[in-house]
């Protein structure tokens, strides 16, 4: 007797091995590219069934692979036109009053806990030099602030591509 899939039951050929297949970053790559895409484009560009692509991405999702979707802003669009980074300085005491800055401020766009002399990387938009100067001498009543302006990205946003095979990465365990 061969199992009903339509009473929802897995089909064994959607199962995975527990790793990232060549399917699976077919579609990562897909995704990072234009997450708007309907489950039956991204199927039809990486070669598999609309259903197919729907279920390894449900699969994904709930590894925590795939942890969300969002839209790319332009910043000077927005009235955010200078971009920096700061490297902040701090004791460990002081590591909870830096991240929890670095999360009330509208300002910041990234927050690392970070190796070498610094304690943390913070990427900053800011609408002005005198926001900059504003931001930097907030962080400065925590720690040492080190800041560099982001003249231009030759690369950015670019997607992150899954280990293969051959590359060393501690295995991901996708739900079955």
């Amino acid at each position: 007797m061969f199992p009903d899939y339509r009473q929802g039951e897995p089909d064994p050929a959607l199962r995975m091995s527990g790793e990232i297949d060549q399917a699976d970053r077919a579609l990562l790559d897909i995704v990072q590219q234009d997450a708007r895409l309907s489950f039956r484009e991204i199927a039809r560009r990486a070669g598999l069934s609309t259903p197919t692509v729907a279920e390894r991405l449900r699969r994904l999702e709930a590894a925590g692979v795939v942890t969300g979707y969002a839209a790319r802003v332009d910043g000077p669009a927005v009235g955010r036109a200078i971009e920096a980074y700061l490297r902040v300085s701090a004791s460990d005491r002081d590591f909870h009053r830096v991240t929890g800055l670095c999360a009330s401020l509208d300002d910041v766009l990234e927050c690392h806990h970070v190796t070498g002399e610094e304690s943390f990387l913070v990427r900053v938009a800011v609408p002005s030099v005198a926001g900059l100067e504003e931001l930097i001498s907030r962080f400065r009543k925590i720690g040492t602030v080190r800041s560099s302006l982001i003249l231009s990205s030759p690369v950015a946003g670019k997607p992150v591509r899954a280990a293969t095979q051959t590359e060393p990465f501690p295995p991901r365990k996708i739900l079955l």
